[in-house]
């Protein structure tokens, strides 16, 4: 699909119906939750590297000025210039594979929705020929984040939307451009932005309130359930092409 039929999707757009996806969202909630469960633990997975990467030299360099009797103070701003370097990968890297997980989420949960049995596939935006197009997204994304923070908070409320759907509208059209993904997904949230707000939000509180029920660990297993209102956002308005199978099964057996 291009972006000039996107654009007019977009402008076509039908009313959208608050309960129905709801509804939908919470039945293939039941399809996908393992999947998303498996998604947030490979986050978690990534992220416990890069904890000792950061936080194992500043131990080291504290035993070593505490047996010195403080002979390494003036290694202090070295090693704080590396722990603000070493945090900034971690920033980064952890947008980029965030953004990359939930992308690839959003393959899965069409291809459990139309009940196909292939393998999921949760890595497929982290390797070629789509990771430098997701390292990318993932700047501007964070880029239009902090830009929205620092003009007070409200324009960091209305951005939510739209980024929320840039991901969900990377996933199905990978091979648009970067500058036209991110168009599309402020025009498709311009146009929804009220119902896509709430059905977010409204999934975000029920997860957490359903997942502390569950002695809190089970927030891990009910997290996913605040991102599937954007794919019915999608499937509603833009829809998926004829060639949607032959997408979904490309690079399976790569």
């Amino acid at each position: 699909m291009t972006f000039t039929d996107i654009q007019q999707k977009v402008l076509q757009a039908p009313i959208l119906d608050f309960g129905q996806i709801f509804n939908n969202s919470i039945e293939l909630f039941k399809k996908v939750w393992l999947q998303g469960l498996i998604m947030l633990l490979l986050t978690i997975a990534f992220a416990i590297p890069f904890v000792f990467i950061i936080y194992m030299p500043l131990i080291l360099l504290g035993i070593a000025d505490t047996v010195t009797n403080g002979g390494f103070e003036t290694l202090a701003p070295i090693a704080m210039l590396f722990l603000i370097l070493a945090y900034l990968l971690f920033i980064f890297a952890s947008m980029v594979v965030t953004f990359g997980l939930k992308a690839a989420l959003y393959r899965i949960m069409r291809k459990k929705d139309i009940n196909d049995e292939g393998p999921d596939d949760y890595f497929y935006f982290l390797r070629k020929p789509y990771l430098g197009k997701t390292i990318n997204l993932s700047l501007a994304y964070f880029g239009i984040s902090l830009i929205a923070a620092l003009l007070c908070f409200f324009p960091l409320i209305y951005v939510i939307v739209p980024l929320n759907l840039l991901i969900v509208i990377y996933a199905f059209n990978p091979d648009i451009s970067t500058s036209d993904l991110i168009k599309a997904s402020f025009e498709l949230g311009n146009k929804k932005w009220l119902i896509t707000f709430g059905l977010v939000i409204v999934a975000a509180i029920l997860a957490q309130l359903v997942g502390m029920l569950m002695c809190g660990i089970g927030v891990f297993f009910t997290a996913c359930f605040a991102y599937i209102p954007p794919y019915f956002i999608y499937k509603e308005v833009i829809g998926f092409d004829d060639n949607e199978i032959r997408f979904l099964g490309e690079h399976e057996e790569a």
